[in-house]
């Protein structure tokens, strides 16, 4: 094991900590500082999968039971599992080694998950999950039955615990307070829209949760003392900070603002409705603009549009029409933002006129000085749209798109979304039909990790 590791106990925690998804891996981090295993546990992060399967080895080794974490979002699925492959193969065979599965993708697609030679799957918010799980693991407790948790039996019957644990984000730090690890903060969780193409409400429940402006400035106070200059926000959608519905309390938005630029360093900077979080389009004004003005170092904002299609906007319940898409940029470029504007093509029922209407918008906006954020639609686990078409997009929308580049107003992926939404469509669910049990009680320890489709390996349990 790395010098970094903590002392080693019975077990060893390795995470997968793939570019894509650190943020995940920090949560599972900053959670088990709050709630702790009783007896030591070995954490190391697995940078490449060569890293990975070095740590892995080295703890099976040394006696210990390993404990491998992987997070990772839908379009990431396929690159994952591929990883997973060559762990296992660099694997000791019979070695207690359990695979861990969590993230948006493993909570929608469990059955598809664990098929796939994850061990464990956390289903929905995994803090919890993940930190009771490492301490069964570390102290020989049983871990079927924990709730959140996920796993096949011999047969490849899918067996589910209780639902997992919700706390409050004030509950857990947005990043690990003693490792040297940092992320943007996650001041909302959840999402009231439920749009028809989006995992986050569908993960989280339709509802929003808010990290308290306290908490908040306990994360940034940390930062400070790390010299980091720069503080980000995730959210769903910025302007619904301190709101427990579509209202916008601006009242609430600038009480996190300024208690933020308290704990700045000097020349220290907020970015605010800028990546990774957006603005919806109808929360817009010129007393929201202005307020974000007087703090935010950000000269450009994400706004969501989606659609020029008003029939495309009320299928995908984005519960805003056109026109507030045009005076949502109007009123940006006047107060001295730059919008970015996300459109998604594609979207199931898109017709050819819905798709020139799209165009229409998109060369409106840019007219006005936006850019525009292309994508194409992918039928996401998880939402109400998993089912439908991969999105492409159509020969006018290329044709559209050419000319936005060649002015320089559209970025994105969305030619690698195509490919993407095409490759989720084949790997859809096999889930329906198949057997469920959800175990009420946990199992008793059999000292030697479960055993599972696989046979003995030490099958036991996994976070996101």
């Amino acid at each position: 094991m790395s010098a970094t590791a903590e002392r080693a106990g019975e077990l060893a925690v390795v995470l997968r900590y793939r570019r894509t998804n650190t943020y995940g891996q920090h949560v599972c981090l900053a959670a088990l500082e709050v709630e702790p295993p009783p007896v030591p546990v070995a954490v190391e992060l697995g940078r490449t999968v060569e890293q990975t399967i070095e740590q892995v080895n080295a703890a099976v080794a040394a006696g210990q039971r390993v404990l491998v974490v992987w997070s990772f979002y839908s379009p990431d699925f396929v690159a994952a599992t591929e990883e997973l492959a060559q762990v296992r193969a660099a694997t000791r065979p019979g070695a207690r080694v359990l695979h861990l599965a969590g993230g948006v993708h493993a909570t929608a697609e469990p059955l598809v998950t664990l098929r796939a030679g994850f061990d464990l799957v956390a289903v929905g918010e995994g803090e919890h999950t993940f930190t009771a799980l490492v301490g069964a693991l570390a102290t020989g407790e049983p871990w079927r039955g924990l709730p959140g948790l996920a796993y096949l039996d011999e047969a490849g019957t899918l067996h589910k615990g209780p639902p997992a644990h919700a706390r409050e984000l004030d509950h857990y730090p947005a990043f690990p307070h003693r490792r040297n690890l940092t992320n943007p903060i996650e001041i909302t969780r959840g999402c009231v829209y439920a749009c028809q193409f989006c995992q986050t409400p569908f993960m989280f429940r339709a509802r929003f949760r808010h990290r308290s402006v306290a908490s908040v400035r306990e994360q940034v106070r940390v930062m400070r003392e790390r010299r980091l200059r720069d503080v980000r926000f995730i959210t769903p959608t910025s302007l619904s900070y301190g709101s427990p519905d579509e209202t916008v309390h601006l009242d609430a938005v600038e009480e996190l603002l300024a208690g933020v630029r308290e704990e700045l360093l000097p020349g220290g900077r907020i970015f605010f409705g800028s990546f990774p979080s957006e603005v919806r389009p109808e929360h817009v004004s010129v007393e929201a603009l202005r307020l974000l003005k007087r703090y935010v170092a950000n000269d450009n904002l994400i706004i969501g549009g989606q659609s020029g299609s008003a029939e495309v906007l009320r299928r995908a319940h984005r519960g805003h029409g056109v026109e507030v898409v045009e005076q949502a940029v109007r009123l940006a470029v006047q107060e001295g933002f730059t919008p970015n504007v996300d459109f998604i093509f594609g979207m199931p029922g898109e017709e050819q006129d819905d798709a020139l209407a799209t165009i229409a918008l998109a060369e409106r906006l840019a007219d006005l000085g936006a850019r525009i954020h292309a994508h194409t639609f992918m039928p996401l686990p998880g939402t109400p749209w998993r089912d439908e078409r991969p999105g492409q997009v159509s020969p006018v929308s290329l044709l559209a798109l050419d000319r936005l580049i060649s002015r320089g107003r559209v970025y994105g992926p969305w030619q690698r979304q195509e490919e993407i939404a095409a490759g989720l469509a084949s790997a859809r669910s096999v889930e329906k039909g198949y057997r469920v049990r959800r175990t009420r009680a946990r199992s008793k320890p059999d000292g030697s990790g479960s055993v599972d489709r696989t046979g003995e390996r030490g099958t036991d349990g996994a976070q996101g």
